[in-house]
This record gives C-alpha cells, sequence and structure tokens, in this order.
C-alpha cells in the first residue's frame, strides 16, 4: 500500500472524528447549551442539527417538556397549632436552560432544592391558616399562595417555570388521629353507658308502674268478686227464704241431705248416734221425722 494511500485513510478518518465531534443533534423534548471552556457560548431551542468546535465548546441537553417533583409526606403545624401530614406534588419546566446551568447544574440538584422551596412555602403559608381552613373552599386559596410564592423563588434563583403546585392530601398524624380515635371511643363508650342506665331507669319505672296497675287491677278484680259473691249470697238466702215458705218440711228435708252429704261424703267418717238424735229425724227413725 503507497504512503498517499495511508495519508488519505487518515485524513479521511481524522475528517470523520472531526465531523462528528462537530455535529449535535437536538431533539424535539431538548434545548441545549454550548459551552466553550466552561462558559456560555449558545442557547438552542430549535430542534436539528448544529454544530460546535470540537474538542473545544460542549453541549448540556436540558429536558423542555414539564417535570414532575413527588417529595414525601412531611408534618406541618397550622395556625391554631394542629398538625397536619400533607402530600403535595409539583410540576414544573426548565425555563432558563442557562441559569438552571449556573444554580443547580442537574435536574437531581434541582429537585432537592425545590423541595425545600415547596416545603418552605408550605410551612409559611399554612402556619398562618387554620385547620377548617384546609378543608373548606379556602383551600383553593392557599394553594394559590403557595404556588405563587414557589413560582417567584424557583424562577428566580433557578430559571425554572412552575406550572402547578397541589396538595394532593392532608392527613392528622398516625398518633394524632390514634387519640382522637380512644377519645371518641372513650365518648362513645360514656353514652352507650348513660344510655343503658338511662334505659335500666325507664325499665324500671315501667315495671313499677305495670306493678302498681297490676295490684290496682287484682284488687279492683277482688273488690268486683266479693261484690258478686255477696249478691250471689243473698240472692241464694233469698230463694232459700221463697223455697222455705213454700214447703218448709221439704227445705228442712233438703237441708239434712246436705248436711249428711257433707258430714259422711268421704266415707271414712263414722258416727255413733243414738236413734233419737236430731240428726237421724229425716230417716225417719227419731221424733218429729217424716212419716
Amino acid at each position: 500500500m503507497s504512503r498517499s494511500l495511508i495519508a488519505s485513510a487518515v485524513l479521511a478518518v481524522l475528517l470523520l472524528v472531526a465531523a462528528s465531534s462537530s455535529l449535535f443533534i437536538v431533539n424535539q423534548a431538548e434545548q441545549a447549551l454550548v459551552l466553550r471552556f466552561g462558559a456560555h457560548r449558545a442557547t438552542i431551542r430549535e430542534p436539528g442539527l448544529h454544530a460546535k468546535i470540537p474538542f473545544i465548546e460542549d453541549v448540556v441537553r436540558y429536558d423542555i417538556r414539564l417535570l414532575a417533583l413527588d417529595p414525601p409526606d412531611e408534618q406541618i403545624i397550622l395556625g391554631d397549632q394542629k398538625r397536619i401530614v400533607v402530600d403535595t406534588f409539583t410540576r414544573f419546566r426548565i425555563s432558563d436552560p442557562l441559569k438552571f446551568y449556573q444554580a443547580v447544574r442537574t435536574e437531581h440538584q434541582a429537585r432537592a432544592q425545590l423541595s425545600q422551596i415547596v416545603s418552605s412555602a408550605m410551612r409559611r403559608v399554612m402556619g398562618q391558616v387554620m385547620l377548617p381552613s384546609i378543608l373548606s373552599e379556602e383551600r383553593a386559596h392557599i394553594m394559590e399562595q403557595i404556588q405563587q410564592e414557589v413560582a417567584e423563588r424557583a424562577a428566580r434563583e433557578m430559571g425554572i417555570q412552575v406550572v402547578d403546585v397541589r396538595l394532593r392530601r392532608a392527613d392528622l398524624p398516625e398518633e394524632t388521629s390514634q387519640s382522637i380515635y380512644d377519645r371518641m371511643k372513650s365518648e362513645r363508650e360514656r353514652q352507650a353507658k348513660e344510655a343503658r342506665a338511662q334505659g335500666y331507669e325507664w325499665g324500671q319505672q315501667i315495671r313499677a308502674r305495670a306493678d302498681r296497675e297490676r295490684t290496682v287491677i287484682l284488687a279492683e278484680a277482688q273488690r268486683q268478686a266479693q261484690i258478686e259473691r255477696g249478691q250471689g249470697d243473698a240472692e241464694a238466702a233469698r230463694i232459700f227464704a221463697e223455697a222455705f215458705g213454700k214447703d218448709p218440711q221439704f227445705f228442712t228435708f233438703y237441708r239434712s241431705l246436705q248436711a249428711y252429704r257433707h258430714a259422711l261424703g268421704d266415707g271414712n267418717t263414722t258416727l255413733v248416734l243414738s236413734p233419737e238424735n236430731d240428726f237421724l229425724k229425716a230417716f225417719g227413725s227419731g221424733p218429729g221425722s217424716r212419716r
């Protein structure tokens, strides 16, 4: 192989390396900074093929799309000294890549610093409001204040445009929730005891009233029974008197038979009487008996 061919091949390789080092592509989702020995030379926002001086200039690319920040939950003390655990999310984009590069260099560092800005704004604004405000329509206005403060600081310090800051969730801390639950449970148990005691008292009153009414009803029934029994006895005495007046001898005979039945009806009674005894006159064996 001749020296001219070798030289041509080496030159072609050098030209290829120089071309690849001097050209770069910026896609539609990116923006780029061209730095010469670390100093800013150009900001490229248009997608396409661009040129730079090889080995002298460097290209730093940043995403032009919306980026998400989801910091961990944190506790915040409100204006009424109540503690809540808030869960927020932030949406932002890099609006000034040069300021962003000078301030934080990387997206990772930007997220860490932006998290501190959001936390600071949340604590400052929410530290002046009460818990009911967070749970009411005022919540939207509170979040607007927080977003405005975060947006101003992020744009001024890092070249970031904050599009949205939202409060995804606001809960009481676990220990506070447990304390409230225990207090509610104790209150419900107290109310249950009061209800049971009141029910027992009402039950006692109802039973006492029922017993009193039962006693009155029984007394009235007994009184009415005594009246009916007295009326029956009087009616029986009247009938007996009428019967005695119509046939005294038959009435005497009938009464004697009743006496015999009561005295001798069980079959276990033994009477020893003389034949002249008046008790036996109904059988015709004594004086005054019926013939």
